[in-house]
């Protein structure tokens, strides 16, 4: 059994015939790699192609929101990371995660009003008056006209949001600022330069034709190019992977997008392979190139779909 780089923990941590206290010990031992599910981690080895680097400095220029799209695994929000650690702005970072419910304000704000009333109703405050600031939550944005220095404002996966969402920016993001009706305060981001806004979409709906004009656009195609430059940048998470052996994985797995499968796997997905195949250290040129996609080895890695299995076999 072969030992992942830098760690004496097996890469078979479940051998259903050896139960034991060591198991314990090496579950609670094991050492992921660094760069996966991290994306601060992972920005330092991005590899943007020249059109990305283009439109990225398309919108510094004009001050306007990049709008991204691609399928999900190519690599989407981790603009916004890379740019961070580009300009050494990392804590200046600042990511709203969209989901079916969220709004405008969350952008900007919160407000609890459950909170606020509690406050003002309770009995030990004998009638004084509560101050609703105390009840507010700044947002990404927000946040970001107050920090000192140049910042990066995340919008990922902007197309889960309602309909209204990307038109209730509008305004927002072209005269940076807004106002606090709880408060009474007026927010803007003053004679600073303007956020760097990254807006991602999985391209699940189509935006607003309004909200699509007022951005810099870039589609991140997924290409064998694109593949093989996230490869090379991530090279260490697989020190046990010889050459040949990567290329003959790499090969296998263009093969399999090319397939008539519903969830095609992206670059996030090979990467996660190729370090489990690197984990694994038994693996030869000639069983990822003669057996069959259905057999390949930690397809779980891939695949993603129940109905997918059954187009492999």
């Amino acid at each position: 059994m072969s030992e992942p780089q830098n760690s004496q923990t097996p890469f078979e941590l479940l051998v259903p015939d050896q139960r034991g206290p060591q198991r314990l010990e090496d579950l609670a031992g094991r050492e992921l790699p660094a760069s996966l599910g991290n994306h601060r981690e992972a920005a330092r080895h991005y590899q943007p192609d020249a059109d990305l680097v283009d439109a990225v400095n398309v919108a510094l220029a004009v001050g306007a929101p990049l709008l991204l799209t691609g399928e999900p695994g190519t690599g989407k929000t981790q603009v916004a990371h890379y740019l961070a650690w580009y300009f050494d702005i990392e804590d200046n970072l600042f990511p709203l995660f969209v989901r079916s419910t969220t709004t405008a304000e969350d952008l900007l704000y919160r407000f609890d009003p459950v909170a606020y009333l509690h406050a003002a109703n309770d009995p030990a405050n004998r009638g004084g008056s509560v101050d609703k600031s105390a009840f507010v939550e700044r947002g990404p944005l927000w946040r970001a006209y107050e920090t000192k220095g140049p910042s990066v404002v995340l919008i990922d996966e902007i197309d889960k949001a309602p309909r209204d969402f990307p038109n209730d920016l509008l305004n927002i993001l072209d005269q940076h600022e807004f106002e606090v009706p709880e408060t009474n305060e007026h927010i803007s981001r003053g004679d600073r330069s303007p956020p760097v806004v990254v807006i991602t979409s999985n391209s699940e709906r189509r935006l607003p034709e309004p909200f699509l004009r007022r951005c810099i656009f870039h589609h991140i195609a997924f290409t064998e190019a694109l593949v093989r430059r996230a490869v090379e940048a991530r090279i260490g998470d697989f020190p046990h992977l010889p050459e040949a052996v990567r290329e003959a994985a790499i090969e296998r797995f263009l093969e399999l997008r090319g397939r008539e499968i519903r969830k095609k796997p992206a670059t996030a997905e090979l990467l996660v392979w190729l370090t489990v195949l690197s984990a694994r250290g038994n693996v030869t040129e000639t069983s990822l190139r003669e057996n069959r996609l259905a057999d390949l080895p930690a397809l779980a890695a891939l695949i993603k779909d129940r109905d997918d299995l059954a187009v492999l076999q």
